[in-house]
């Protein structure tokens, strides 16, 4: 691995599930009056989410309302108004400033991602830094930030310290990427960065829904872990449709990572395989592949290979741990809601 880098920074999972936010379908949560609950308080994020984002000059508007004019699917703000469900405050003011600091956190990591990784795309429209440059991509984030901590300090100076550890392990683990494993154990490198830039805030989604909503410190806890284990299946998941979907039924095309020299946990079990596809790969992934035989010589490879297998095991000891985290909540509607959310992660790779 010539770069280090072993997930890829632009997806972070969750793109797939949403709630009624702007550019999102609503997802039904197989009870109809919370889906109508959560569908009422996301129109209430979305509207809170424009007023911040339109205000100060035209240019900078511009500039940070540019992914979210594109869409999304604001899993994260969908999940802190869940997790509020529990408490004797559900979905109140403090919940949907709660939701919408997540939602202009997520966006702001977008941004600096994007320029880290030089991508070209985010969300099917040009990225900042494809459009404008790097120096307004990093900008734009900080403008985000910037909002993020005015609605932020609406909440209380325990929203501003949680917050404070949650910002210190995303950019953890945005350096943890980017210097790379360092001679240390490939896969949990891998593990401890999705952890980091993933996990952490739909974590943080859980703490934020949870506490404001008034839930118990029991509640708050089980639904933060919950929110990181959720976070790990999905960014896994999502590696593993790259490399093993058929892209006429994901709309992606296999082997992008591959291309960027971005190695994901499949890969990285089967190139420890000590037998003949891993050593194949060991000596064909050594960095970005660039031509369209190769790629598909390297995808037909991990097809026989256990990798598959092996991050499907760790996809399922997720969905344990998840499950273990729902099971301290009381038996509601929105356990069960949130037992499907997640065992949906799970079915997208088949």
């Amino acid at each position: 691995m010539s770069n280090g880098r072993t997930v890829p920074t632009r997806s972070h999972g969750l793109e797939q599930t949403g709630a009624a936010g702007h550019g999102a379908p609503q997802v039904e949560l197989g009870d109809p009056e919370l889906t109508a609950r959560i569908d009422e308080a996301m129109a209430k994020v979305e509207e809170l989410l424009g007023e911040e984002l339109s205000s100060g000059a035209d240019f900078l508007v511009d500039k940070v309302t540019h992914l979210t004019r594109a869409g999304g699917k604001r899993f994260r703000p969908m999940f802190a108004l869940l997790a509020s469900e529990y408490g004797s405050r559900p979905l109140s003011g403090d919940v949907i400033r709660a939701a919408t600091v997540v939602e202009i956190t997520h966006l702001a990591t977008l941004y600096h991602d994007d320029v880290m990784d030089e991508a070209t795309m985010r969300r099917g429209v040009p990225s900042a830094n494809a459009r404008w440059g790097n120096s307004v991509a990093i900008l734009a984030g900080d403008i985000l930030l910037a909002r993020a901590s005015k609605v932020m300090s609406e909440l209380g100076t325990e929203t501003v310290a949680h917050f404070a550890e949650t910002f210190g392990e995303l950019v953890t683990g945005q350096m943890r990427e980017t210097v790379g494993p360092q001679g240390g154990d490939p896969i949990q490198h891998y593990m401890d960065v999705i952890r980091e830039k993933t996990g952490v805030l739909i974590a943080s989604a859980g703490f934020l829904g949870a506490t404001h909503g008034g839930a118990t410190t029991d509640q708050i806890r089980a639904l933060q872990r919950f929110g990181s284990a959720i976070g790990m299946i999905f960014q896994i998941v999502d590696d593993m449709i790259d490399i093993f979907s058929d892209s006429r039924e994901s709309g992606k095309t296999p082997g992008t990572d591959l291309r960027e020299g971005v190695f994901t946990l499949p890969v990285l079990y089967a190139m420890r395989e000590d037998n003949e596809i891993g050593r194949e790969l060991r000596g064909i992934l050594t960095g970005p592949i660039e031509d369209d035989a190769t790629v598909e010589h390297v995808l037909d490879l991990l097809a026989r290979s256990g990798g598959r297998e092996k991050a499907l095991a760790d996809v399922h000891h997720y969905m344990d741990l998840a499950e273990e985290e729902l099971a301290r909540l009381p038996e509601n509607s929105v356990t069960e809601a949130l037992r499907n959310l997640a065992a949906y992660t799970v079915r997208r790779v088949g």
